[in-house]
């Protein structure tokens, strides 16, 4: 994990695509269309006018992977609600498009305040887990010192960055993660990956415009606050 306490880490062993809300107003994940302030939940207006055209990451694990949901950003926990819906299969395609969605998958969502003592001031962070057809639940099993003595989160938590948070049960699943408009930038790898043309991708923002996914660790490098970066991490 970063040394810097300001930087922002990644939850998950996954394939990640980052992108900003400016580009795009929805993603397909488990073969169906959520629109970004769909997936807060409709009756969620606070946040979803918080999160305005800020940015996302959107980290696809697949089976193999390490299934802990790892805190990305060290806050305390604003709100933490689930969203009733169906459980969709795990299909790799993915794609980032313009298209109304026709039904939803169950979710969790965490809102992180990050501008606390100890926290890097990035402001709120929306935490997605997203359930598919072999996950039917997340448990949330937070904890300060490695595993031990896990809890489930409550609104007024202090999370710590890089701590385990919660655990998507046997099968694949995706976290996504929202950020406030002009508050992060990406790590450059992840950026400069995004559009390569020596690999082929499954995913797409607009029409004809490829958008490449990396293989990330978890805790690794994910951002940092804007206007911070000098990324000798």
């Amino acid at each position: 994990m970063p040394a810097d306490p300001a930087t922002i880490v990644c939850p998950a062993d996954a394939r990640v695509i980052v992108g900003s809300l400016k580009e795009t107003s929805s993603v397909f994940i488990k073969e169906k269309f959520f629109k970004f302030d769909e997936l807060l939940g409709l009756d969620r207006s606070r946040w979803r006018f918080a999160f305005a055209d800020g940015d996302f990451a959107l980290f696809r694990l697949t089976p193999e992977k390490y299934h802990y949901v790892h805190v990305p950003a060290t806050g305390k926990v604003e709100d933490f609600y689930e969203i009733e819906g169906r459980y969709h299969s795990c299909n790799p395609r993915a794609t980032v498009s313009l298209i109304t969605p026709y039904s939803k998958n169950r979710r969790i969502v965490t809102i992180l305040q990050t501008d606390v003592p100890g926290g890097p001031q990035i402001g709120l962070v929306a935490i997605i887990e997203v359930v598919a057809l072999m996950v039917g639940r997340v448990t949330q099993c937070y904890s300060d010192e490695k595993y031990e003595l896990p809890r489930p989160l409550l609104p007024g938590m202090f999370l710590k960055r890089g701590q385990p948070k919660s655990l998507f049960r046997p099968g694949s699943s995706t976290v996504v993660l929202l950020f406030q408009k002009n508050r992060i930038e990406f790590a450059q790898d992840l950026i400069s990956n995004r559009f390569r043309h020596d690999v082929t991708s499954r995913f797409s923002i607009g029409f004809n415009q490829a958008i490449v996914e990396t293989d990330v660790k978890v805790r690794s490098l994910l951002a940092a606050p804007k206007g911070d970066c000098g990324w000798q991490f």
